[in-house]
């Protein structure tokens, strides 16, 4: 007799491959890796095959558990999308929402918001992905992903969120020790700021025609991975940043940082934007709630504006 929990089993072994472990998987979905265990020693028990090899180190697939997770993970996301279609009808905001940003957009705008749905809906859960990689929200089973400058052609679905504008930054004492750039020429004489991982994060090459660092392109004086550090690095007059409007405009507004318009800002002439981006046609409740506050709470124009 097959077992009516097949169905479940699958999903179970298609969480423990994509997360690498039995442990991953449990986090994932609250329980104890016991029972993952158990449920996969199920799963292997009612096909009669070895889906996959434990090690200490490691888990592997057998070639039945390769199939078995080729055909199955489709089915198991259809059954999700299906879900979530459905579950759109209903009205309720609750469940897991799940969402992937820039860490420092995600602190400073994505949190707030979000706890405050989740005080407003007590069956609303929330995982937050905090990554400076371009997550997808198909391969990575996301709710949406927010992606923030120039939108490139996809077949998912955009809500723009927001104008981002990049603005070029330095702390009054860094202005009084090295003087103001009349011109963009006149930043190759300056000390700069610099995303630490990437190819020209930060858009450099558009005012210094190459990378910053480069032979007559400025000196770079600081680098991190993380938009927060850079802020913070101007602010102590470390060197001058170009760094998103989301990031700096509070400070240029407050006076700790000053916004240099040099040249009518060149680097600004292309549209830029902040985009909640999803893969199906009809959102959710919860989808359709969080982005209502969110874009509730950036405004228009929005509150980073300097």
């Amino acid at each position: 007799m097959k077992d009516p929990r097949f169905a479940e089993f699958v999903a179970v072994f298609v969480d423990v491959v994509r997360a690498g472990s039995f442990s991953g998987a449990a986090r994932r979905r609250g329980v104890t890796p016991s029972a993952i265990v158990r449920q996969i020693d199920a799963l292997e028990h009612g096909l009669g095959v070895r889906v996959l090899v434990r090690s200490t180190r490691a888990l592997a697939m057998t070639d039945a558990g390769q199939r078995l997770f080729e055909r199955g993970q489709r089915l198991i996301d259809d059954l999700v999308d299906v879900h979530a279609e459905i579950a759109a009808f209903d009205g309720a905001v609750a469940g897991v929402l799940r969402v992937a940003c820039f860490p420092t957009f995600g602190k400073r705008y994505v949190l707030p918001v979000a706890g405050a749905l989740m005080r407003q809906h007590p069956g609303l859960s929330v995982e937050l992905d905090l990554t400076e990689r371009l997550a997808d929200p198909v391969l990575d089973r996301l709710d949406a992903v927010i992606r923030i400058g120039q939108l490139t052609d996809s077949g998912l679905i955009a809500t723009k969120l927001a104008d981002q504008a990049r603005l070029l930054v330095a702390a009054p004492d860094y202005l009084a020790r090295h003087g103001a750039p009349g011109s963009v020429e006149d930043l190759r004489g300056h000390r700069l700021l610099d995303k630490l991982h990437g190819a020209d994060l930060l858009g450099w090459t558009h005012l210094l025609g190459g990378a910053a660092g480069q032979p007559n392109c400025g000196q770079v004086v600081f680098r991190s991975d993380d938009f927060e550090a850079l802020r913070l690095a101007a602010r102590e007059g470390v060197g001058m940043a170009l760094l998103p409007s989301w990031v700096a405009g509070p400070d240029v507004r407050e006076g700790k940082l000053v916004r240099l318009q040099l040249q009518g800002e060149p680097w600004n002439a292309r549209p830029s934007g902040i985009y909640l981006l999803r893969a199906l046609p009809e959102p959710s409740a919860k989808l359709r709630a969080f982005t209502d506050a969110l874009r509730a709470a950036i405004g228009s124009p929005p509150v980073w504006t300097p």
